[in-house]
């Protein structure tokens, strides 16, 4: 059996989740909210996460029943993300695995979520949707890569809905996605709004006065096409935003017309976690991968298609 703790702490979300051969032993996280109107800064994101993560670290290890000697593998957030949580979680977890004498594993971010979407799920070779506050991308598997077939040109879908809530200034506990979600139920009129799809790509920068049909719209579209060009029958959707209901209820109506399958989780696995840093932690750890402790920095740039998926056929 192998044992990986993950630590996950890219943005506004502070996280520590134990996988043991693809079973979630614990997966505690706090969240950093401000007031309405305001986003969250780096540096006051950082101090949030340096308050409570030895607390998280603590209850990750006892709802899981383990001790430091059961762990095999201290995995982190290597990046993408924001410069000063992340480096906070890094010095964490280095730390850790110099204390504890385990081996350091730096994991990419968004392959964190697709592993874990996967693992949840069991989708066999999906084409994903990854959606997030950091991300738009639609993903699909080729030769030891997750190649990105579309992607924003701009902002993120989840910023893009950030923005929104901060403008008209809507609470952001727990989340200002999910406030906005809540109030689209209530409504009953489509207003129409700027459709920005470029080939395989969208922009959202534009789009701040929006509901979520014309965002939404715009990323079940791009993901058809990809869908369509990899001849795949499944979709997996991932990242923060992908628990959004009106998002899995509008990409489910064009799986059905394809005759294809849906995949995708809930709040405890598509929002920022520690268990999805386990999780590809482990598939990594498994296949060989190791960082060395002078080789264990972060980079807030770093794309899904620079990881080479060596634990996939």
């Amino acid at each position: 059996m192998t044992v990986v703790i993950g630590f996950e702490g890219s943005a506004n979300k502070i996280g520590i989740g134990i996988i043991r051969d693809g079973e979630v032993l614990s997966n505690p996280r706090r969240t950093y909210i401000t007031p309405p109107g305001q986003g969250f800064m780096p540096s006051d994101t950082a101090r949030h996460h340096r308050a409570v993560i030895l607390t998280v670290l603590k209850e990750a290890l006892e709802q899981a029943g383990l001790k430091p000697a059961d762990i095999d593998c201290v995995a982190y957030t290597k990046g993408p993300g924001m410069g000063a949580p992340l480096v906070t979680v890094a010095l964490v977890a280095r730390t850790v695995a110099q204390l504890w004498g385990k081996p350091l594993l730096g994991v990419n971010h968004c392959i964190g979520h697709i592993e874990m979407g996967r693992l949840i799920t069991q989708a066999d070779n999906p084409t994903v949707l990854y959606v997030s506050g950091g991300n738009t991308q639609v993903i699909a598997y080729l030769e030891r890569r997750y190649r990105i077939f579309g992607e924003t040109i701009d902002i993120a879908v989840g910023n893009c809905l950030d923005r929104f809530a901060r403008v008209i200034k809507i609470s952001n506990d727990p989340s200002p996605g999910y406030n906005i979600e809540q109030m689209a139920k209530k409504g009953s009129r489509y207003v129409e709004l700027p459709y920005t799809v470029k080939g395989m790509d969208v922009s959202f920068s534009g789009i701040l006065s929006f509901i979520e049909e014309t965002v939404f719209a715009m990323l079940v579209e791009i993901t058809e096409r990809a869908m369509a060009h990899c001849g795949s029958q499944e979709v997996l959707i991932v990242g923060g935003v992908g628990c959004n209901l009106r998002l899995q209820e509008m990409m489910g109506v064009m799986c059905k017309e394809r005759g294809a399958k849906l995949f995708a989780t809930d709040e405890r696995f598509c929002i920022d976690n520690g268990a999805m840093i386990a999780q590809a932690g482990w598939e990594m750890f498994r296949s060989g991968y190791v960082t060395e402790l002078e080789d264990s920095w972060i980079t807030q740039r770093y794309r899904t298609d620079e990881v080479e998926v060596t634990w996939r056929d």
